[in-house]
């Protein structure tokens, strides 16, 4: 049996010099080594400047073996998940297909360790893990921008929302990659103090101290190459509005231009329809959600704004060549 104390997750200003905080990382198969390196590297170097150990950490598989990450990488771990007993904090990293894993013992051992006391947190997809053991009943919840409509769907009486960390006292989230990051910066922040914590961020040429309330995706004003303001209202009209899709003659309106401008402005500069827009991106969502949930082909359609399962398998055919059952097979 392994047993690891430490101190709790958030400190007050006063408390900078603190015993050495132990954490624990369980790796499941295929994580996110972005996720992953991103939240232990900015403890590494707090060690090195500190010139002390105000971190050390543990990794955790499933079992004794070693873990490949999505990127084929390999890492070995300290403890098998077992052996592990009174951890004080605790992130599950995960990547694809998380619920894969929960059935080797995965949430009763999360449970026992939430009733011993223990943070627990998740980095990207590893709140599915924790979604699945029961323990988000009351919290908030923040992912991947691409996984939130699938966690959505699958986890409706959830609270989730799109920031990228969320921070609690018994609970942690960060959208996963960089944001992992940001959140462990702030970590290091609350806990000995923001001149520590800016200078681990210029370690990493991390230019600024995201907060979580910073957006996890590009700008629409970035993605789309435009400052059209127009249309970027337009697209972001659509984007909020896939489940019931508006008319475009109300995208035109609230997004101040007329029906034929906002074809126009479409056609000059997205070099298609604002019709055929809008439907790639219900498609879009659609896609996602067949390869991530088990929701059936009707209940799919219906969310991403289609009025039957014919209409949403035509449109889907015509898009990806196939058919969304298969797609959800083979895609």
């Amino acid at each position: 049996m392994v047993e690891l104390s430490g101190q709790r997750l958030e400190a007050s200003a006063g408390e900078i010099e603190q015993a050495e905080q132990r954490l624990g990382f369980l790796l499941l198969p295929q994580f996110s080594m972005m996720a992953f390196f991103s939240a232990v590297e900015p403890l590494r170097i707090a060690n090195r400047i500190a010139g002390r150990a105000l971190y050390d950490w543990t990794l955790i598989g499933l079992g004794g073996g070693p873990v490949t990450a999505s990127n084929g990488m390999t890492l070995l771990v300290d403890h098998p998940m077992e052996d592990v007993r009174n951890l004080p904090w605790l992130a599950v990293c995960s990547g694809f297909d998380p619920e894969l894993w929960i059935g080797h013992g995965l949430s009763a051992w999360l449970n026992r360790l939430d009733q011993g006391g223990c943070c627990i947190g998740a980095l990207d997809t590893g709140a599915v893990v924790l979604a699945e053991a029961g323990l988000l009943r009351g919290h908030t919840v923040t992912l991947h921008w691409e996984t939130l409509p699938t966690f959505n769907e699958r986890y409706p009486s959830i609270r989730t929302c799109d920031e990228l960390f969320l921070l609690e006292e018994r609970r942690f989230f960060c959208a996963g990659g960089a944001a992992a990051m940001d959140m462990t910066l702030e970590m290091i922040a609350r806990r000995h103090g923001m001149a520590l914590a800016v200078d681990v961020s210029e370690q990493l040429i991390h230019d600024r101290l995201r907060s979580r309330t910073d957006q996890q995706r590009m700008s629409l004003v970035r993605r789309l190459g435009t400052h059209q303001p127009r249309l970027v209202d337009a697209v972001a009209l659509m984007e909020s509005h896939l489940e019931t899709p508006l008319p475009l003659a109300e995208i035109a309106r609230r997004s101040r231009v007329s029906s034929r401008q906002l074809q126009r402005l479409f056609a000059d500069v997205l070099g298609t329809s604002p019709s055929a827009y809008y439907l790639s991106l219900r498609l879009k969502r659609a896609a996602q959600l067949l390869k991530d949930t088990d929701l059936d082909v009707l209940a799919i359609g219906l969310s991403c704004g289609f009025g039957s399962a014919s209409s949403f398998s035509r449109a889907f055919r015509r898009a990806f060549g196939t058919a969304p059952q298969a797609y959800r097979h083979h895609g």
